[in-house]
């Protein structure tokens, strides 16, 4: 829909306010990438699927490759279930095969079913700190978690753990009600190398998308994970 021409003073101040202040904001600004990354996962989580829609084909013309986007999607699984997560991965087949790219992608998986829990413990470990060698022991979704969520899709290939951290957090921050799980993947960002500022500019630059409850409440998380 031309929100110019059925909406045009809403539309004329919210492009101003995304396009000349958010993403011009000194100090505030992240490299076109890790900008669409962040925005794609805050679209899902937030379940707003006619916007990603849109940014998702503007994504593919800046740098975002269709190996990134679908894996965006697939961690998507484990943080908003797949219930919400389906019809955002038939819109992403939808602009693929618009685009003229084949599918299926090329596979990125690196476990098998034999050893995903293995390997989802060593990066759990590798993300959270040593004490997660023991966690999957303490009860059966735990060890779903270690093995489905880290084991299936944090081991995938076209993403790295900095930039799968990245997506957790805005998955989590956007959906709102995941306070202590956005506290621990915000620690977990840091030590990946995904600083304080870093976070507050990725909120800054999804705001738009979420409203400015839910980005206040997730500064306020990355405070308290600064302190942990």
């Amino acid at each position: 829909m031309d929100l110019y021409r059925t909406d045009p003073e809403f539309a004329e101040r919210f492009e101003h306010f995304v396009f000349d202040e958010v993403i011009k904001e000194e100090n505030q600004q992240l490299d076109p990438s890790t900008r669409y990354m962040a925005i794609l996962a805050t679209l899902m989580g937030c379940g707003g699927v006619e916007a990603y829609r849109e940014m998702l084909s503007q994504a593919l013309e800046n740098g975002i490759t269709p190996i990134v986007a679908k894996e965006i999607v697939y961690q998507a699984t484990d943080y908003l279930g797949y219930g919400r997560m389906l019809p955002f991965l038939n819109v992403t087949n939808e602009i693929l095969t618009e685009n003229g790219i084949e599918l299926p992608l090329d596979g990125q998986a690196t476990t098998t079913l034999e050893n995903r829990l293995e390997k989802g413990i060593e990066l759990q470990s590798e993300i959270f700190g040593e004490h997660m060698k023991e966690a999957w022991k303490t009860g059966h979704i735990n060890r779903w978690l270690a093995a489905n969520c880290f084991g299936d899709y944090y081991t995938r290939k076209g993403l790295d753990l900095s930039e799968r951290e990245l997506i957790t957090f805005c998955f989590l921050m956007a959906q709102g009600g995941c306070e202590s799980q956005l506290i621990a993947h915000a620690k977990g960002n840091m030590n990946m190398g995904n600083d304080k500022d870093f976070l507050i500019r990725v909120v800054s630059q999804c705001l738009p998308y979420i409203g400015y409850p839910r980005s206040l409440n997730a500064i306020a998380c990355i405070n308290k994970a600064v302190e942990k």
